[in-house]
């Protein structure tokens, strides 16, 4: 077997990672059988279990991949950023994060694994942006900026669950709305 470039060592990594996601969206994490990925990304299980170990690995690397991509969006271009990109994820991949959190639950070993791999500059850089907006008198100071993240995790997880569910996300405007009158700084002047 002749060997394979770089480029297309990633093209094919790329390959499984796309099909696999297509596969466990249509599928669900538990319906994603070796034979349905097989067919879905159009190789052998030899070459699917080259690159990734086994069906868990492969799914939390597309998870690793969304986590990064949803992080590096709030840090660099804000809340409506991240908002758009989930009021526009496919529906039927977010469901797959509802079923993978039951087995995230139920499976202390695999809560470390996601733990482990969720990349702690993705979180930082986010945490970063909260704490220039607070700095820079934008948001409030009366929570710390993880409480204030944590708040905005709850807010864009409850979308995520709503379209997961079939239901169709709140309108952007009005989440921006109430977000920015929860979080932005508050005259204290006048206020009780």
């Amino acid at each position: 077997m002749p060997k394979l470039s770089e480029t297309e060592k990633e093209a094919r990594r790329r390959r499984v990672l796309e099909g696999a996601r297509r596969c466990f969206a249509r599928y669900g994490y538990d319906g994603a059988t070796v034979v349905r990925l097989e067919r879905q990304i159009g190789l052998s299980r030899g070459a699917i279990f080259n690159w990734f170990p086994s069906k868990q690995d492969l799914f939390l690397a597309l998870a690793a991949e969304d986590n990064t991509r949803l992080h590096a969006l709030f840090a660099e271009e804000g809340f409506d950023a991240l908002l758009e990109a989930v009021t526009e994820d496919e529906p039927d991949w977010l469901a797959v994060y509802l079923e993978f959190g039951r087995l995230l639950k139920a499976d202390a070993g695999l809560r470390e694994r996601w733990l482990a791999i969720a990349p702690p500059e993705a979180r930082q850089r986010s945490r970063a942006r909260i704490e220039t907006g607070q700095a820079a008198g934008d948001l409030r100071t009366d929570m710390s900026a993880d409480e204030l993240g944590q708040f905005l995790g709850v807010v864009i997880d409850g979308i995520v669950s709503q379209r997961a569910l079939g239901f169709d996300p709140p309108a952007s405007d009005l989440v921006r709305r109430l977000v920015t009158d929860a979080i932005a700084a508050r005259n204290q002047e006048g206020r009780g």
